[in-house]
């Protein structure tokens, strides 16, 4: 058994997957999940589990060489804009929310919070380690 890290055997062995240039959209609650991407769904209840919370362990796990959020939450949702722009200083594309439902479609993976605030979605670009 693991003892550190993602446990959810689902996100980890999705994560394993994962290779250089692939997508994986981070989401809250009630962002339209396109067919086609792997979905891992962690929602619970409203707001569990956070999307920072997600973000953080998806992030310490992964390789990541850019991002992509919609405009729309510097307005609509300044603290996960705080939190997007913290993360990926000078590496965060803002689209506007149309255009990143659209782009969520060519994700590899999903991965649905239980966020219930607006806008907090990002498409991370992975990297990598070398």
């Amino acid at each position: 058994m693991k003892k550190s890290g993602i446990l959810n055997r689902q996100l980890a062995g999705a994560l394993a997957e994962l290779g250089h240039g692939d997508t994986v959209l981070v989401c809250d609650a009630g962002m339209p999940i396109p067919q086609g991407p792997r979905v891992v769904d962690l929602s619970f209840r409203a707001g569990t589990p956070p999307f920072a919370e997600v973000l953080d362990g998806l992030l310490a796990e992964l390789v990541v060489e850019g991002a992509t959020a919609a405009g729309e939450v510097r307005e609509a949702n300044p603290e996960a804009a705080e939190l997007l722009t913290g993360h990926f200083p000078g590496s965060l594309g803002l689209v506007s929310h149309d255009e990143l439902k659209a782009l969520s479609a060519g994700a590899r993976l999903v991965v649905r919070t239980g966020e219930a605030t607006p806008y907090a979605n990002v498409l991370l670009h992975c990297g990598v380690f070398f």
